[in-house]
């Protein structure tokens, strides 16, 4: 008997589902990743938000700048230190030439990273509410942890680009050189103004700054910059690794 072949086609969304679920539970067991990675941005903001804030609105500002800098790390650690451990152990070569599609993995690791950075900014936002007395409309609440949502995918394609090309002994060192240090440069610790000009300058150069101002612009906290100047860079960016994933993604396929 000829069974339809619908009936022998996997469900696509289905095959997403359990790659995603699957890749959470890893995560979740994981503590190495699990707790740095839901907890630091909430112990930053716990010191330098709410215990030594210098100013009024400083829980505020923080509040929204430790986020995006909370988001950062599922995106590049997900991807960077995830794809480089998986290279090393040789389960990516397994799942390369099984019968999952390739876009199950990206998209399961998109979820993950958009689950913990939601936890991440919801966990940022208690504390903001209820110990700092941060006060917004629900629309900006909203807004913001939309914008962080969408934002955290540029940092995704760099995480995917450098877990492609680093030694799993050597990821996670080097995101983290990557990954603290452009916290710091964008003004997710301490206010912008507070930098030197030249550092200012310097900070424009960085995703993570532009995320922020758009951010911080729903309550009227940036600098001012042009709104589409920042999306277009943050684009750009997403654009550029995503290329460059690629590029490095099919070097790595001719070779093995």
């Amino acid at each position: 008997m000829n069974l339809p072949t619908k009936a022998l086609q996997p469900n696509l969304l289905h095959i997403y589902f359990l790659e995603s679920k699957n890749q959470i539970l890893i995560m979740m067991r994981t503590l190495g990743f699990s707790i740095p990675t839901l907890l630091f941005p909430v112990m930053f903001y716990t010191f330098f938000g709410i215990i030594f804030t210098m100013s009024a609105n400083m829980p505020t500002y923080l509040m929204v700048t430790y986020a995006v800098f909370g988001i950062m790390g599922p995106a590049l650690f997900a991807f960077g230190v995830g794809i480089a451990t998986e290279r090393g152990q040789g389960w990516f070569d397994i799942k390369e030439v099984s019968p999952m599609p390739a876009s199950a993995y990206i998209v399961s690791r998109i979820v993950l990273t958009l689950i913990f950075s939601l936890i991440v900014v919801m966990l940022l936002y208690f504390m903001g509410a209820v110990f700092a007395n941060v006060e917004l409309f629900r629309s900006q609440w909203l807004l913001i942890a939309i914008i962080l949502m969408l934002g955290s995918l540029p940092f995704c394609a760099i995480g995917m680009t450098l877990g492609l090309y680093l030694k799993s002994s050597s990821a996670p060192a080097v995101i983290n050189l990557i990954y603290l240090p452009m916290g710091f440069l964008s003004g997710l610790w301490i206010p912008i103004n507070l930098f030197p000009s030249y550092m200012q300058y310097f900070a424009q150069v960085l995703p993570s700054y532009h995320l922020a101002q758009i951010s911080l612009k729903v309550i009227d906290m940036d600098v001012g910059g042009n709104l589409w100047i920042h999306i277009l860079i943050l684009t750009a960016y997403l654009i550029v690794f995503t290329i460059l994933a690629i590029v490095v993604y099919n070097k790595k396929d001719k070779k093995s």
